[in-house]
């Protein structure tokens, strides 16, 4: 494995730990809404969409204010943010002091942090690693994503079985102080990004993430066709856990099976994906493993009872995540690429922010157009409408840009 030097493998070994801490944490939150406090159904779904999107609100102003700081003493603040709330938990469920409330400031606080660190993450990765090393950076982080994936909900599990419903949120906790600890011992010298006029945010500034995008015309076909597939598939998630622990009678522990054995193709994915570019080059297998990876959703509307159906739903997850594990790796070091230094964190941000907002609206989309039909149309409806993302990939190859003065425009 070639080395990407010191200061990639701590930001790697901090996200490796954050990562993995994460996953065991799966689905944390609603499990002690619904085991400690007895939420209702409906207040778990709120817990679980309310906290994702106020984050994505919140959210909004970050992108200007991290793009002017230090990257790395942003990060670590986030780290210790997140360890702080999420600590609260157990502190409280300890005293008795626990509430529904107390769930979703948490959430809302979380989210907003994650966002603050992923803009911030993205724009250090482009400042440690040379452009030709990003992609091999990237599908490292796209492997211990899948590995955590296939390992972390099976153990978080296990540990709250045999240790208590708030097990998992601490080991999430101390995942972000360790991961702070990482970044820190990155060491070296961070410039302090430079803007040159009036030093005060500007109204302006809130939206610049999303102009430099749309007015990219690369970036703007890219944006839509994430935006759209991912909050496509995240969408019929609820519906397909309603529908195969409902109707169709499978067992929790084969739902489980269902989603953990194929995050074993997204690993086997991010691996090939540098040696795929090498030698099809980038473009080109962007454009392949996205077309590919839309072609799978509509396959878990034919899920039906038995031996069958479960294999069914493991060969459809399989196929959908070894080429999302493909293609992410490509199409966030193409964006990267593509991104001026001085609007990395602004783009972000305003990327993930879009992306939450639309997993969130699409999810209450989809949960209502089942309740009017069924979960099976809802989810072969989903099915049919990615079909059609494929024609927003990019159809030409990145350009570098032209880092441009932020002032000039005044």
């Amino acid at each position: 494995m070639r080395s990407l030097g010191r200061e990639f493998r701590w930001l790697w070994t901090a996200y490796a730990v954050s990562t993995f801490g994460t996953r065991l944490a799966f689905d944390a939150f609603p499990l002690i809404a619904i085991f400690v406090l007895h939420a209702e159904p409906g207040e778990v779904s709120m817990l679980a969409a309310a906290g994702l999107a106020a984050g994505t609100v919140i959210a909004v102003p970050l992108g200007p204010w991290v793009e002017f700081r230090r990257k790395r003493p942003v990060m670590v603040a986030m780290d210790l943010i997140r360890f702080a709330t999420l600590m609260s938990v157990p502190a409280a469920f300890v005293l008795g002091w626990l509430t529904f409330a107390q769930l979703l400031v948490v959430s809302v606080i979380v989210a907003t942090a994650d966002i603050a660190f992923r803009a911030a993450s993205g724009a250090c990765l482009k400042a440690l690693v040379p452009p030709e090393d990003l992609l091999v950076a990237n599908g490292r982080f796209e492997s211990t994503t899948w590995t955590a994936a296939v390992l972390g909900p099976p153990l978080g599990g296990a540990a709250i079985g045999l240790f208590g419903p708030v097990t998992t949120v601490v080991a999430n906790a101390v995942s972000f102080l360790l991961s702070a600890v990482g970044i820190r011992a990155i060491g070296g010298n961070e410039p302090q990004p430079v803007r040159t006029g009036a030093p005060r945010h500007r109204a302006t500034d809130l939206l610049e993430g999303w102009r430099y995008i749309l007015a990219n015309p690369t970036l703007r076909p890219l944006f839509f066709n994430t935006i759209l597939v991912n909050g496509l598939i995240m969408a019929t998630a609820p519906l397909l856990a309603s529908l195969m622990l409902g109707p169709l009678g499978f067992a929790p522990w084969q739902y489980g099976l269902a989603f953990a054995v194929p995050c074993v193709g997204g690993l086997i994915g991010s691996r090939l994906s540098p040696g795929l570019v090498t030698r099809f080059g980038q473009h080109k297998v962007m454009l392949t493993a996205g077309t590919l990876r839309a072609c799978w959703l509509l396959g878990l509307a034919l899920i039906h009872p038995g031996v069958t159906g479960l294999a069914l739903v493991i060969v459809i997850e399989l196929g959908l995540i070894t080429c999302v594990g493909v293609f992410n790796p490509v199409y966030v070091t193409y964006r990267l690429e593509l991104t001026a230094t001085d609007r990395v964190a602004r783009t972000l941000a305003a990327w993930t922010v879009t992306s939450n907002a639309a997993i969130a609206a699409m999810t209450a989309l989809w949960g209502l157009l089942a309740g009017i039909t069924s979960p099976r149309a809802a989810i072969a409806t989903a099915g049919l409408l990615i079909l059609a993302t494929p024609l927003l990939l990019p159809r030409q190859a990145a350009r570098a840009p032209v880092p441009a003065n932020l002032e000039q425009r005044d």
